[in-house]
């Protein structure tokens, strides 16, 4: 199957092509042609699957089907509002979103896009809101912000889309969501996009699809993730997880690393000591302002960072295909975040490697994440830093020994009591961009990085 194949305006399959893609993935395959219909669509399917351009393409056919009817002609000098209106939770995924629009638009003469969200001001946002407008998108809160003050005009929404439903409604959207939607014409379609539709979601997509809408279910959390290999280390205590850190960066297979913790203070504070003996990093996480979140992001891309310490909310939306290893130094919150934080590396099929350093404390997460995935997560052990304790009773399998000699240049620096370090490179991260703290590590607290 292609892309002409889907029932793609020339315009948009001209942009795909551009963009490289001959062939759609699997959820593009099964939902743009539904959402080209106009059938109100749940579609789950795992992070890193396209599902993105399964509602950025539908979204632009339905703009350039507005400008070749006359019916739908506006008025000049008229705040009108988006045709189409996209919620997601994070800043990134809303800027990840804009960016595909962007680039699967390119062929659409003055195709107007525009993004709404938190940390940034408010005098550009205002001005795009008031021009003519083809798609919005959006985190709830920021919209609620405009919509208050009467900036927002959403009556004429043709067609809305919640991106990562489940994750807005952990970081408490529910209501905002409800109250936006009670905002937009009845008579609009909907899709909506999430790893699950049980409980709390299911309901929602109840109360805001129509009796007929399509289900599409492409891919779930048990996939096997084919080309991610997941190892679990065992670590004594929090320095024995530095050394098995230090360990993996040094792996001479490691292009770029994402390492997940559990809180804002814990990504400051890991940047700050991996800064410190040399590494190219930068922590990331909802506390920051946008104008700094967005220079790291970009040092991420354009490669001046090879290390990025971050937290969940934070790294969402990340799709950068360079990231090879993906590790879980602090354990996610809930255990479907640990499919989400694995999926960031093996994209764009490309091969990954996910690790989770672990203490005892965390054997009840573990035994969690792998009844929620239906798979064991792999034990394996470095040489030189095997574990001193009994390890808990998981159901994890074994890989084997992880050779510890490196055989690729000099021994970077290890973590010493007290600070002390060796290594050379200058960081790119903690200390340029601020905020590293010096207060030693934070217990994960619920909630510590949402609604960002």
């Amino acid at each position: 199957m292609s892309f002409d194949s889907l029932g793609l305006p020339v315009a948009l399959t001209r942009a795909v092509a551009d963009a490289g893609y001959a062939q759609p993935t699997d959820v593009q395959a099964r939902a743009i042609p539904a959402a080209l219909a106009g059938a109100d669509l749940r579609v789950s399917s795992s992070t890193g699957s396209g599902k993105t351009a399964s509602f950025v393409l539908p979204a632009l056919q339905r703009v350039l089907a507005a400008r070749g009817d006359m019916s739908k002609r506006r008025e000049k000098g008229v705040v009108h509002g988006p045709r189409v209106l996209v919620l997601a939770p994070t800043r990134e995924l809303v800027l990840q979103v804009a960016k595909a629009a962007d680039a699967y638009g390119r062929h659409i003469p003055g195709l107007r896009v525009a993004t709404v969200v938190g940390g940034v001001p408010y005098g550009a946002q205002l001005k795009a809101l008031r021009g003519p407008l083809d798609l919005l998108i959006a985190t709830p809160g920021r919209l609620m912000d405009h919509m208050a003050n009467g900036k927002a005009v959403l009556a004429n929404v043709e067609m809305l889309v919640l991106d990562e439903a489940d994750r807005m409604l952990d970081m408490g959207f529910i209501d905002d969501i409800n109250h936006i939607a009670s905002f937009l014409p009845p008579k609009r379609q909907t899709v909506m996009f999430s790893a699950t539709f049980a409980g709390q979601v299911g309901q929602l997509a109840k109360n805001m699809l129509k009796p007929d809408a399509q289900t599409i279910a492409v891919a779930t959390h048990t996939d096997t993730h084919e080309n991610i290999e997941q190892r679990l280390h065992w670590a004594d205590d929090t320095r024995h997880k530095h050394a098995l850190l230090e360990q993996l960066l040094a792996d001479r297979d490691l292009d770029q690393a994402l390492v997940f913790t559990s809180t804002q203070r814990d990504a400051d504070w890991l940047a700050d000591r991996l800064a410190e003996i040399g590494h190219q990093v930068a922590s990331l996480h909802g506390g920051m302002p946008q104008g700094r979140r967005n220079r790291v992001l970009q040092g991420l891309r354009s490669r001046h960072l090879r290390v990025l310490v971050a937290t969940d909310v934070a790294a969402r939306g990340i799709d950068v295909p360079t990231i090879s290893h993906v590790i879980n130094w602090g354990l996610p919150m809930k255990a479907e975040d640990y499919v989400h934080r694995i999926g960031r590396t093996g994209r764009a099929g490309r091969q990954g490697l996910a690790v989770t350093l672990a203490e005892a404390m965390d054997a009840g997460m573990i035994r969690r994440i792998q009844q929620f995935t239906t798979q064991p997560i792999a034990v394996a052990t470095v040489t030189g830093l095997e574990p001193k304790k009994q390890a808990p009773r998981t159901t994890g399998a074994r890989a084997g020994d992880i050779r510890g000699d490196r055989r690729d240049g000099p021994q970077r620096g290890r973590f010493r009591p007290g600070g002390a370090s060796q290594g050379g490179n200058k960081p790119f991260g903690a200390k340029p961009f601020g905020g590293a703290r010096r207060d030693g590590p934070a217990r994960a607290t619920r909630g510590s990085d949402a609604r960002r």
